[in-house]
């Protein structure tokens, strides 16, 4: 049943909006939704409530999920109070993170007005986010060659560049960054490079 969420079901169980985060690197995620209202994301930003938010420094720290009155007691901003005068009532935030030495976390929180979230609803939401976490895991097949191609790309080197570097034909340098634009569903050898720079391959 969790694999027909999709973000067309967040209206109906996040009507007051939500926020998402997939795959956390060094600072920023890969990728980013906020349909949290325009007001109080201005609010949030202008009072810098990101490092004082008792849901993100949860998400931070535990993999799960965690209803916002639950919160209350860590809360010395009173970040999710002032939520609730914008329409974020009620909320939940869910958090998973890889098993992997290099582990990446995905968190999200989810509001609405009118009552608490149920159990179930809590249970599609978390595995909606464990299903993008990992449709949005990196490729784990890219070759030492294609990466190493790959990092040179992102160096700005050219592609006679590269052949001369590593001492093979245009040609098969070509072959290794289509491969690796492949794997990372990539239209261009930069933007391959982007991507796996991004999942931290290179």
């Amino acid at each position: 049943m969790s694999a027909l969420l999709g973000p067309d079901d967040m209206v109906q169980l996040a009507p007051s909006g939500y926020y998402i985060a997939l795959r956390i690197g060094f600072a920023f995620p890969m990728e980013e939704v906020n349909e949290l209202p325009a007001a109080w994301v201005e609010h949030y930003t202008k009072q810098r409530f990101m490092l004082f938010d008792p849901a993100v420094r949860w998400a931070y720290g535990n993999v799960g999920f965690r209803r916002w009155s639950d919160l209350d007691q860590e809360d010395p901003k009173r970040v999710i109070l002032q939520a609730r005068s914008f329409g974020l009532r009620y909320g939940v935030t869910v958090a998973v993170m890889d098993s992997s030495s290099n582990a990446q976390r995905s968190f999200a929180s989810f509001t609405r007005g009118d009552r608490e979230y149920t159990d179930l609803e809590v249970k599609l939401l978390q595995a909606y986010i464990a299903r993008r976490h990992n449709e949005t895991a990196p490729p784990t097949n890219l070759t030492r060659a294609e990466l190493e191609a790959l990092g040179m790309v992102k160096d700005g080197k050219r592609l006679k560049q590269i052949a001369h570097e590593l001492h093979v034909s245009e040609g098969a340098v070509k072959q290794r960054l289509k491969n690796a634009k492949l794997k990372l569903g990539a239209k261009t050898g930069t933007q391959a490079a982007a991507l796996a720079n991004q999942y931290g391959l290179i």
